[in-house]
């Protein structure tokens, strides 16, 4: 059965917090920290304990980074904009005290290396980490570069991440992505974020919240923010981002038994507490009562878009949830050519869709229709090439045979990781009999 994870975010979403509910909910401790140990990196250790958050006990991810990396993130006087952090007593760091939220603020006296994109790609690539979490970590620094370059004016390749590229904020990205292929998560369901207000400091002085990065990957996923009437930034970059990676279908099933429930607490002494509640559930319907997925045809035409235009479309018509998306060349009234785009989808993805392809094209009308269709049965499974696993997927046929098929996300990223071409990763894929 397909095992979905449920993201409460009831007092906001930071890296430590979630991968603290992954842990929670059974993820291994042992083999987590084996994987970060293969990423090289230096100068932290990571500590996982219990801790109350409010009157309910927690999971705390902790990591401690030495004095080369110090940071303010617990100094919730600095963070608020008072210029010595060392008011009302506070020290700057303690190993052992709490410190919040890791991934975003970071500005101690030491140093703190600014990564680009290509850097990060290059840590997480020689680790042992599994395509599908290397992948997903990947994927939630892609949105966080994507954020950023937005907010400054640069493009993903050359923008260089400030809090998100230190040490502690990569180990909370790759831990997230480690903890949810440990779990075998399916797909995911995030509640709305809820948000603070006021103003924060950050590496580019005191900024309005949700800070530039929040405020850009909420707009480009679709997120949904709630204000929780609060001062404080209780959504950090990354924890967007996170949410944005996983976040793939809109509600949970109908009936749906609980299997395991985590609790990862913050860092920053907020009232109450911030923490992320996650829940592993699976579909309770019995096979009797579930209908066929209700997909539906999403269809519409244009004359005056660009194919390049097009194409940015289809990617974030992808990212948005279609299941299926193409656009065809067609001759339209007065034979003037034009584009006709389709799109496949869920039901429950329809508005969502819409909005994107009356926003990111010159359409004026979109048509649509339900649909039936016949599905092979389909079951992941994995082929051994030259370079490494591939991910696949076998499809069996009526005749009872099967098939199976390269996932191309997977090829292509061994292909990049080896400098082989393509071809030369499908061409070395070795298909059992």
């Amino acid at each position: 059965m397909t095992r979905t994870l449920h993201l409460q975010c009831n007092t906001g979403i930071s890296g430590d917090m979630v991968v603290g509910a992954l842990l929670d909910l059974g993820a291994d401790q042992d083999g987590l920290c084996a994987a970060l140990d293969s990423l090289g990196l230096d100068g932290y250790e990571v500590r996982i304990t219990r801790k109350m958050a409010g009157a309910l006990d927690a999971c705390d991810f902790d990591v401690v980074v030495d004095d080369e990396h110090l940071n303010h993130d617990h100094d919730m006087d600095w963070l608020f904009g008072a210029e010595d952090g060392h008011e009302h007593g506070r020290e700057h760091y303690h190993p052992g005290h709490d410190h919040h939220d890791h991934e975003h603020h970071h500005h101690g006296h030491g140093h703190h290396e600014h990564r680009n994109l290509a850097d990060i790609s290059a840590i997480i690539g020689r680790s042992n980490l599994s395509d599908h979490a290397r992948e997903l970590a990947l994927r939630i620094f892609g949105i966080v570069a994507a954020a950023e370059a937005k907010a400054h004016g640069q493009t993903v390749d050359t923008v260089h991440f400030h809090e998100v590229g230190a040490v502690d904020s990569i180990v909370d990205v790759v831990a997230t992505a480690w903890c949810v292929d440990n779990l075998g998560i399916d797909d995911a369901v995030v509640s709305p974020l809820y948000e603070g207000e006021g103003t924060i400091r950050c590496a580019h002085g005191i900024l309005s919240i949700p800070v530039p990065a929040v405020a850009n990957i909420v707009e480009a996923h679709g997120l949904v923010l709630k204000q929780a009437h609060r001062k404080g930034e209780l959504v950090t970059p990354t924890g967007a981002a996170i949410a944005a990676a996983l976040d793939t279908r809109a509600s949970l099933p109908e009936q749906y038994r609980i299997l395991a429930t985590g609790i990862g607490t913050g860092k920053r002494a907020y009232d109450p507490p911030s923490s992320v509640r996650a829940m592993l559930v699976e579909d309770a319907q019995s096979p009797e009562s579930i209908d066929e997925p209700s997909l539906w045809k999403l269809e519409t035409e244009v004359d005056d878009c660009s194919g390049e235009t097009l194409g940015h479309v289809l990617d974030l018509l992808f990212e948005a949830g279609a299941r299926e998306a193409h656009f065809v060349p067609v001759f339209m009234k007065k034979g003037r050519p034009g584009y006709q785009i389709e799109v496949i989808c869920d039901r429950e993805r329809i508005p969502a869709l819409e909005r994107l392809l009356f926003e990111e094209t010159t359409t004026i009308g979109v048509r649509r229709y339900a649909l039936e269709r016949t599905a092979l049965e389909r079951e992941e499974d994995e082929l051994q090439s030259a370079y490494g696993p591939v991910r696949a997927k076998r499809v069996i046929l009526p005749n009872g045979k099967s098939r199976t098929y390269a996932e191309y996300d997977s090829v292509a990223f061994l292909a990049q990781e080896s400098g082989a071409s393509y071809m030369d990763v499908v061409r070395s894929l070795r298909y059992e009999d």
